[in-house]
């Protein structure tokens, strides 16, 4: 059973998808606003599918149950690593992907992104999938279980690539986390592109304009 989720569709039958996973304590929601500014009115017809992650006790905040993808036992978010929470949605975005293949949109035509939480999730699930997408889409985020991918790491997205887009100041994941993300897949061989921004935990407007023309480029060929 898929999450629930919030659609937009920029023209009839579309054969492209955007998968778009929200931050801690956002909901799907978060991201549609943006995409007036991101989406180019000469691409095919787009859906755009925003996933609810589901509401969870949350151990940085108090135990409160808020959405979250998986938990966070302290504040620096990469100890304590929630690898059991990370792989149940990582289930949840297979079972979108599917979705997605289901109603005609092939795995190639197929792009995930994230922000925060969100972004480290599709990190994982696209390195792992199966079958190939057209990139990956990673902002203000990190890695998690990138020791697991030497085994764990799929044959078919060996070279995905990935936008990785972080704020200079962010004081929710440091971007030195960022960074080491963007290194060490780089050094596994993905097309990396790597944009800094003087911001904090957010997304920003030159940063939807450089997404806008990385998937121009990524999702439509």
């Amino acid at each position: 059973m898929t999450l629930p989720c919030a659609e937009i569709e920029t023209a009839p039958k579309p054969v492209h998808a955007v998968i778009w996973l929200h931050g801690l304590g956002a909901d799907g929601n978060d991201f549609a606003p943006i995409i007036p500014q991101l989406v180019d009115p000469a691409w095919p017809a787009l859906r755009f599918v925003f996933p609810h992650a589901p509401p969870r006790p949350v151990t940085v905040n108090g135990g409160v149950r808020m959405r979250a993808w998986y938990d966070i036992a302290g504040m620096r978010i990469e100890d304590k690593q929630d690898s059991a929470g990370l792989r149940e949605s990582i289930g949840h975005v297979e079972a979108l992907i599917a979705r997605e293949v289901e109603r005609g949109v092939a795995a190639r035509h197929i792009l995930l992104a994230g922000f925060s939480q969100g972004g480290a999730v599709v990190l994982a699930a696209g390195l792992r999938h199966a079958q190939p997408l057209a990139g990956i889409v990673a902002l203000s985020t990190y890695l998690m279980l990138g020791e697991q991918l030497a085994k764990e790491g799929s044959v078919a997205n060996a070279r995905l690539p990935i936008f990785f887009g972080h704020g200079s100041h962010d004081p929710v994941v440091p971007q030195p986390l960022g960074a080491a993300a963007r290194d060490a897949l780089t050094t596994r061989g993905h097309a990396v592109a790597w944009h800094s921004y003087p911001m904090a935990h957010q997304v920003c407007l030159e940063e939807i304009a450089d997404l806008r023309a990385w998937i121009g480029a990524h999702l439509f060929t």
